[in-house]
């Protein structure tokens, strides 16, 4: 692709390569996976008073989830989210699960409405990262 850039003296010339936005290297340890997932979000307000939203994770991994709140979450507060389930039967051979998650809140944004919290896990649920 080509574009003109301006050169010393007001001169532009053509420049040859990729226009556009740079790519950024992805940082994230984890793979995310695109699930939503109904979820109870607790925590304490700027006030100091406990809350409860039922809200929705958008995407998760084994080191974070992306939620969608209707309250602002100020960044670094801690969190705790519960995933619902049916009850199950008590069975020996049942795999460990986990259900609920302490997280501590890395960036909120601004959205239509709604808030798009990311939250880190304070322990990841594996213990190494996934190989991509």
């Amino acid at each position: 692709m080509r574009r003109r850039v301006r050169v010393a003296g007001g001169r532009t010339r053509k420049r040859v390569g990729v226009t556009g936005p740079r790519r950024r290297t992805e940082r994230r340890r984890w793979e995310r996976l695109p699930l939503a997932i109904r979820v109870f979000l607790r925590g304490v307000n700027e006030r100091g008073e406990e809350f409860l939203e039922f809200t929705a994770a958008l995407n998760i991994s084994a080191g974070g989830v992306l939620l969608v709140t209707r309250r602002h979450l100020p960044r670094s507060s801690q969190v705790s989210l519960e995933i619902p389930s049916a009850p199950l039967p008590q069975l020996a051979d049942l795999p460990k699960f986990v259900r609920t998650l302490q997280a501590r809140v890395a960036r909120v944004t601004n959205s239509n409405r709604c808030y798009l919290s990311g939250l880190r896990f304070t322990r990841p649920l594996l213990k190494h990262p996934t190989h991509r």
